[in-house]
């Protein structure tokens, strides 16, 4: 069943089945995945959950069953008609009187109510009798709704939750790197290997138990960072989440950064824009020759310039 919901919600969604590769050698493309025990993570907080809807849907249908059995024999109850009545005393019996009982010499205690699930189930009951009598069909086709609700969403929000698992696709190559999350909303990062500055690796407890590890790359103008200690910019910060080799994933990214600044490579963009604004050939160091005839002329330019200026100025 999971593969036919899986490619259902693929085709749905549009989502692409894997992303390009980035900018480098097709030769050097390594694809990295999550770690299989991020699967066992994201299931248990999909079935947390779940479990709690359940127990509150459980609880919420028996406990309306109980208030509408309770309504119906109420208000069955007040359909019928009253008892016959007592016949009256003769009036010349004379009354009987009950003697009060001895005192005990302690003052009665004054009971105190506690609230309790009977009470709780009572006053939805005093509450339902004030409601119509059509509101009772109409608690039971929400009652069913929701049930039915629950049983179509199990399948549809474990695909999404298995799915954000198997679409995450961490791309590196010598000269940069991509990584690409996301079902409802995909998201493809990218960059180059020229802006990179720090790469970290962070483990929180419970992927220390279980052998993952985030593998965080930060570009320049990323080090800024929020109230929660994380980088302020996520467009600056790239992250591997949940692998479970970490450290070869990290010695792989410096490895690659180190030979790339080493062969003074660059982004092929910036070296197409100095390219497109450089200028032209240097000038000369030492001005060319120049002939006698050439001089002479230039004397005479400069003196008629300034003849002609002096007579302006007259």
């Amino acid at each position: 069943m999971y593969p036919r919901f899986r490619s259902l919600i693929l085709h749905w969604l549009k989502v692409p089945p894997e992303p390009h590769a980035p900018a480098g050698d097709p030769a050097s493309l390594r694809v990295f995945r999550a770690g299989k025990h991020d699967l066992t993570l994201r299931l248990l907080g999909w079935a947390g959950p779940q479990l709690l809807a359940l127990a509150g849907i459980i609880f919420w249908t028996v406990m309306l069953v109980q208030v509408e059995d309770a309504v119906r024999a109420q208000r069955a109850a007040r359909a019928l008609p009253p008892p016959p009545s007592a016949p009256a005393p003769p009036e010349d019996a004379s009354p009987v009187t009950t003697p009060p009982p001895p005192p005990t010499g302690k003052a009665p205690r004054k009971k105190i109510r506690v609230g309790s699930w009977a009470e709780f189930r009572a006053a939805l009951v005093n509450l339902a009798l004030l409601l119509p009598w059509w509101s009772l069909p109409l608690l039971g086709l929400f009652k069913i709704g929701g049930i039915l609700l629950y049983l179509v969403q199990i399948p549809l929000t474990y695909t999404v939750r298995r799915l954000d698992y198997e679409m995450r696709w961490y791309v590196v190559t010598d000269r940069s790197l991509r990584i690409r999350t996301g079902v409802w909303r995909v998201q493809e990062l990218t960059m180059s290997f020229a802006n990179l500055q720090q790469v970290a690796v962070s483990q929180n407890p419970v992927q220390r138990l279980l052998g993952l590890a985030d593998v965080r790359v930060q570009t320049a103008g990323g080090g800024d960072r929020g109230p929660d200690g994380q980088p302020a910019d996520s467009l600056h910060t790239a992250e591997f989440h949940s692998v479970d080799n970490a450290a070869e994933i990290r010695d792989l990214i410096l490895d690659r950064l180190r030979r790339f600044r080493a062969a003074g490579l660059g982004d092929p963009e910036d070296r197409r824009d100095e390219q497109t604004v450089s200028p032209g050939p240097p000038a000369p160091a030492h001005p060319p020759d120049v002939s006698a005839e050439t001089l002479e002329a230039a004397r005479t330019l400069l003196a008629e310039a300034r003849a002609l200026r002096r007579a302006l100025v007259k």
